[in-house]
């Protein structure tokens, strides 16, 4: 499951608000219909099914086009293809989306590293990895 998704059925689809006095960090989840798709997918990329995992993946973001999470599948089933540059517009769009959630946004870093690591950018692939550890909580 993505860092910081939800089981089916368990949570809302946008990213839950602030607290009051709290940390102005937001989460993001998978509603339930986008978590089957992802559960979905999975299952179909670890059989090689990388064409049918990235139709279901843009399916679940028919659902849920600003979900990051969402994204950062997608780029991992690009990664999955050997299209690391694709993967890398995937993980950037993800950050993009991802104002506000540290969690989702250390998986987008993780994604733009493995992306650019695949390209042999190995010192900005370092940065990326350096981003997304600075975004983990210890």
């Amino acid at each position: 499951m993505v860092p910081g998704a939800s089981s089916p059925g368990s949570a809302p689809t946008q990213p839950s608000a602030p607290t009051p006095g709290g940390p102005s960090t937001r989460q993001f989840h998978l509603g339930a219909a986008a978590s089957a798709l992802v559960g979905q997918a999975r299952t179909q990329a670890s059989a090689g099914e990388y064409a049918a995992a990235g139709a279901t993946l843009e399916r679940a973001l028919r659902i849920e086009p600003d979900n990051p999470l969402l994204w950062v599948e997608l780029g991992r089933v690009q990664m999955g293809e050997g299209n690391a540059g694709q993967a890398d517009a995937m993980g950037r769009k993800a950050l993009a989306l991802a104002t506000g959630d540290p969690t989702a946004q250390a998986s987008a870093w993780r994604l733009i590293a493995d992306s650019l690591h695949a390209r042999g950018r190995t010192a900005e692939a370092l940065e990326a990895e350096q981003r997304a550890a600075s975004l983990t909580p210890q």
